[in-house]
């Protein structure tokens, strides 16, 4: 492993980090040094399905707040992460 690259802690590779902190936070700074660009691009499609299949509005505290527990659980804890549960599509209530 160089410089220019980090043991991601989701896939357990040695990788290429983010360019940035995708968060101006210590979650953000977490990241930047912990998880690979390949598992950080994965996190955000299903970030995406998460905000779509629950109407999420990331400028809600709330929904942050799941967004980042969610991450937690995702990259962090090598969980799966909330259950999308697609034939309840446009019936969610958040």
């Amino acid at each position: 492993m160089n410089e220019t690259t980090i043991r991601c802690r989701r896939c357990q590779k040695d990788a290429a980090p983010l360019a940035r902190a995708p968060f101006k936070t210590e979650l953000g700074e977490r990241i930047l040094a912990q998880i690979c660009g390949a598992c950080w691009q994965d996190w955000l499609k299903q970030q995406t399905q998460l905000i779509n299949h629950y109407g999420l509005d990331p400028r809600d505290k709330r929904a942050r707040e799941f967004l980042y527990q969610q991450i937690e659980q995702v990259l962090f804890a090598g969980g799966p992460g909330e259950d999308i549960d697609t034939t309840k599509q446009g019936t969610i209530e958040w």
